[in-house]
């Protein structure tokens, strides 16, 4: 009677595998799939040797103001008062250890992923040549504030179309001296900053770089066609800006008058997936890497560029949060010469102390770093790395 009740158990068994298993497949067949992924050839990662080589280096930042702030991603200072902005749509500043909130261009509630189009998001911050704040906010706009008052005022309004396309993401700005021209970065007119990982999943390329003129109040279209533009960064003399393409690990740079071509990659294949870059004080330029791409090792992103097919079941299935909880921790910043070499970098592995990265701001021998996600500010300082 044995072999029969196994043969049956067989029988019963695969039947009720093949009947779970083909609704699942025809389930995740018809299910919709809210990304349309491209392939992107990527190159093989640089290996991570020589000034890129794996130190532990970020673990002696400390982590400042823990659990007083939330997602502080850029950071700028007027003397020695600093100020971000957060996860729950305000700007504050931090003076003599103490923060207060300075404004806020949306309003609550704030918290959950569908009040951040209402809450506001303020990512790049620049200070201009008045002292006062220039604020990238992803869902509203750019905007300046007065630090003392708290005033805002709408430089360009996300409700305004530029050249018929509508800013679903202003992400970063950079600022002449002079405060006439700030150069800013939208990441994508189809995505919002909440969907960001659908943005880098996709491989969408309707990001573009963009020009305000504070006098004739103009805004002008200087580059289309890229994939997450992320951070901004004017050259030391003004000649050019730099953009982080943050879906093709790359950082292009912008001429005016060159022509839209081959001449302007600035860095090419770069160790991770460049998130701000700001001016160091050795006249390169700080990057922070918003995810790694290990090598030797396993690159998540890499393995995924060249297979649709698999982003596409990926996100039949999984959330963006849970899909985010697969990319590794680990932390880095590298320094980059004024030609774009690398001089050398920071790095946390598995981010024991400096979690996640969006932005190294250096400010009288420390590196702040901010991060869109974690709690806290970390400093480093510089001369002791």
């Amino acid at each position: 009677g044995s072999t029969y009740s196994s043969k049956v158990f067989r029988v019963t068994f695969l039947t009720l595998a093949v009947s779970v298993a083909v609704p699942l497949l025809g389930v995740t067949v018809l299910l919709d799939c809210p990304i349309d992924p491209q392939p992107i050839s990527l190159k093989e990662p640089p290996l991570l040797t020589g000034v890129l080589e794996p130190n532990t280096k970020l673990r002696k930042a400390e982590r400042l103001w823990e659990n007083h702030l939330i997602g502080p991603e850029s950071i700028v200072n007027i003397g020695d008062v600093l100020f971000t902005g957060t996860a729950d749509g305000k700007i504050v500043k931090i003076e003599d250890g103490e923060i207060q909130t300075v404004a806020r261009i949306g309003h609550g509630p704030c918290g959950g992923r569908e009040d951040e189009p209402t809450c506001g998001r303020p990512l790049g911050m620049r200070v201009g040549p008045n002292n006062t704040l220039f604020v990238a906010d992803a869902y509203y706009g750019l905007y300046e504030v007065d630090p003392n008052t708290g005033e805002t005022k709408t430089l360009v309004s996300t409700k305004t179309l530029i050249e018929g396309q509508k800013l679903s993401f202003v992400n970063d700005l950079t600022v002449t001296r002079d405060g006439r021209k700030i150069y800013f970065t939208d990441s994508s007119s189809k995505w919002q900053r909440r969907d960001y990982l659908f943005l880098v999943m996709e491989g969408t390329d309707d990001g573009r770089l963009l020009e305000y003129d504070t006098v004739t109040k103009e805004v002008k279209v200087l580059m289309v066609g890229l994939r997450f533009p992320n951070g901004v960064q004017l050259s030391p003399a003004e000649d050019f800006v730099l953009v982080q393409e943050t879906t093709m690990a790359r950082i292009r740079y912008y001429v005016s008058g060159l022509m839209k071509g081959g001449a302007d990659m600035f860095v090419e294949n770069m160790p991770g997936l460049p998130d701000n870059i700001r001016l160091s004080s050795s006249g390169g330029y700080w990057v922070a890497m918003a995810a790694v791409r290990p090598n030797p090792g396993f690159s998540l992103l890499d393995f995924l560029s060249e297979k649709p097919w698999i982003k596409r079941m990926i996100f039949k299935l999984l959330s963006q949060e849970t899909v985010a909880k697969f990319v590794p921790k680990y932390s880095l910043v590298v320094e980059l010469s004024e030609t774009g070499s690398y001089k050398r970098s920071f790095h946390d592995p598995n981010g024991v102390t400096v979690a996640y990265v969006s932005e190294a701001h250096e400010h009288n021998g420390h590196l702040y770093l901010g991060s869109f996600r974690s709690p806290y500010i970390c400093r480093l300082d510089l001369q002791h790395v």
